[in-house]
């Protein structure tokens, strides 16, 4: 019986159990019942070890190369330890070995179920493992990766030894195609971990590869993918892709901290590379004069006409009927850049083409100004700002201009460099359009008040009960207009000259020298003195950022609110001039002239003067 049971452990059928893990009746009268038990326990570790090796079997017929290595390492570790344990308590008991045959002639069923009781919890762990691989059509590699980790975090060592060995083989198999991805650019035709535009596909990275860790391998992929596809004269040297791979042979994905290291030595190696042989100098300093000239307005002469052509959309939309037509939509603005740089420096512009606007809440109805008085103690107070505060200044409601980079750009400027430029983007140009009003306001009553001396003199008009009303609030208003665009003139003078003109000049001074501080810094070979290194580039233009956002007060949050609620004062106040006729003061003959003469004359005036005081209180 002795023999029958270890066959039926190695894996083979037997009379003892008709069905799987049920004793034949009629052996079982033979049997104590303490025996039956031992047989019964017998039986089921048998029965999870042929259910184990008929699910391997059929799982190894799958196409994904990493249940295929997962198949392989169980069965090789069910024939070096279950497999094994079972030949070795078959030539003990044929030795008679003392430690398993009592008396030299008696081998207690007990004896053999303590043997391989320490398989009891594994089998059941791998029975389930193989049960929930089956019921999955298609497995991905992250996801596997995941479970076998998760499963191998236990207290019991049998199953996380097992478990841990099995995620090992599988990670090894990935760490191979990541090899692959990364050094040489080259994907698997079949189950493939990128798509064609190298941009990993859902699971294929395990939970365990941190965010830093997907973004360098998706990014060092692609480049060497595109240098390679490109057939460049310069590629990638065969001494850096060994010191690659070895630096990946040495680590797996589990181990997240060494394989970051890794990951992240190889994106600088690369990226250096690139920088070198790839993006070169010329390429940075054009996207920076770009993106200077756009986001920062040093093309004066383009930001004011694309400024006028929105407020020229934005009229053309109000006077239409409503419809679709009258909504302003993405291809419209995108449209007045356009129109903008006609007759400018921006119209040969090449780089005029990465410029997108883009309306986050969809298209609109352009609203006229709001005549509200800002309220500035409750904008102050209780409000957190954030980077959005004035990305609704210039149309009414949120709108972002984007930058269009295609690789090797990417290799310099990334998704958070372009929010920082669309924000700088934003509050210049609402600084420069309420500037640009407040102008238009001034020169609106300069004329207003030349055609009215004409009549008038040296006075203001009207009769003498409200002549004095009149020229308080003539006073009054341009006392306003004056404080308004002395603020303005004086804050923009302040940002584009002292803060945005100094710091590019000195962006642009270091990347076209390469100072010395920054050579002695990367520590270069006697003779690279001009070389600036990838990393040191991303880390000035960073510092180049956060230096703008300093000068322009953009990290001062309460000052930014001062500042927006200043812009609301004077754009209500030009609102108001706007509706009044471009004049502060009511035509002479306008009061009293109506409703057959019933009209009080005055009341204009005095309604006129409640709002300009009130604005001249909020503004002082």
């Amino acid at each position: 019986m002795i023999a029958e049971l270890l066959l039926v452990l190695a894996g083979h059928n037997s009379s003892l159990f008709p069905a799987d893990a049920t004793l034949n009746p009629a052996f079982a009268p033979l049997l104590h019942p303490g025996e039956q038990q031992a047989v019964q326990f017998l039986a089921v570790v048998a029965s999870r070890y042929r259910h184990i090796t008929a699910a391997s079997a059929r799982l190894a017929r799958s196409p994904s190369r990493y249940v295929c290595a997962l198949c392989a390492t169980l069965r090789l570790i069910l024939r070096d330890e279950y497999e094994s344990l079972v030949v070795e308590t078959e030539a003990k008991v044929l030795r008679r070995d003392p430690s398993l045959v009592a008396t030299g002639a008696f081998v207690p069923l007990s004896s053999i179920r303590a043997l391989f009781s320490e398989w009891d919890a594994p089998l059941a762990a791998l029975v389930d493992l193989v049960d929930q691989l089956e019921a999955e059509k298609q497995w991905k590699p992250g996801p596997l990766i995941d479970l076998l980790l998760s499963r191998s975090r236990t207290g019991v060592h049998r199953i996380a030894s097992i478990l841990s060995r099995l995620s090992s083989a599988v990670q090894r198999v990935w760490r191979s195609q990541i090899t692959a991805f990364i050094i040489h650019g080259s994907l698997s035709p079949t189950d493939p971990l990128a798509s064609k535009n190298y941009a990993l596909v859902d699971g294929a990275l395990p939970s365990c590869v941190s965010t830093q860790s997907y973004d360098s391998i998706q990014y060092v992929g692609r480049a060497v993918a595109t240098v390679k596809a490109a057939k460049w004269q310069k590629q990638l040297p065969t001494t850096l892709a060994s010191e690659h791979t070895n630096l990946l042979e040495s680590v797996l994905p589990q181990d997240q901290h060494a394989f970051d290291r890794a990951i992240s030595q190889i994106r600088i190696n690369v990226s250096e590379w690139l920088w070198m042989n790839v993006l070169t100098r010329q390429d940075v300093e054009d996207a920076v004069d770009s993106l200077g000239n756009y986001f920062l307005l040093r093309n004066g002469e383009f930001s004011l006409s694309l400024i006028r052509e929105i407020e020229r959309l934005k009229v053309s939309r109000l006077t239409m009927r409503s419809g679709p037509i009258s909504m302003i939509r993405e291809q419209d603005l995108n449209l007045a850049l356009l129109r903008a740089s006609l007759g400018t420096t921006a119209q040969q512009d090449p780089t005029l083409a990465r410029l997108r606007f883009s309306l986050p809440s969809g298209p609109l109805r352009p609203l006229l100004p709001s005549l509200a008085t800002p309220n500035l103690s409750s904008s102050v107070q209780g409000v957190n700002p954030d980077s959005s505060l004035f990305h609704s200044h210039l149309l009414g409601t949120p709108l972002l201009l984007s930058y269009t980079i295609s690789w090797p750009l990417d290799l310099f400027l990334d998704p958070t460099d372009l929010t920082t430029y669309s924000s700088l983007f934003s509050f210049l140009s609402a600084l420069r359009k309420t500037h640009t009003r407040i102008h238009t306001c001034w020169t609106s009553l300069s004329n207003a008040q030349r055609a009215r001396r004409r009549w008038t003199g040296l006075g203001e008009g009207g009769t003498a009960e409200d002549l004095e009303a009149r020229r308080n609030l003539l006073r009054c208003s341009w006392g306003i207009v004056r404080d308004m665009g002395w603020f303005l003139d004086t804050l923009l003078g302040y940002i584009m000259t002292d803060v945005v003109d100094v710091e590019f000049r000195k962006l642009k001074e270091t990347l076209g020298k390469g100072t010395e501080a920054v050579a002695s810094a990367v520590q270069r070979p006697p003779g690279e003195d001009g070389y600036l290194d990838f990393t040191t580039l991303r880390t000035i233009h960073a510092a180049y950022l956060d230096r703008l956002l300093n000068g322009c007060l953009l990290n001062n949050a309460p000052l930014m609110l001062i500042i927006r609620s200043i812009l609301e004062s004077c754009e209500q106040f030009v609102a108001q001039v706007e509706r009044w006729g471009g004049d502060v003061l009511p035509a002479l003959l306008f009061e009293g002239s109506l409703r057959g003469g019933s009209e009080q004359v005055g009341a204009l005036v005095q309604e006129r003067w409640r709002v300009a005081s009130e604005l001249n209180q909020v503004s002082s």
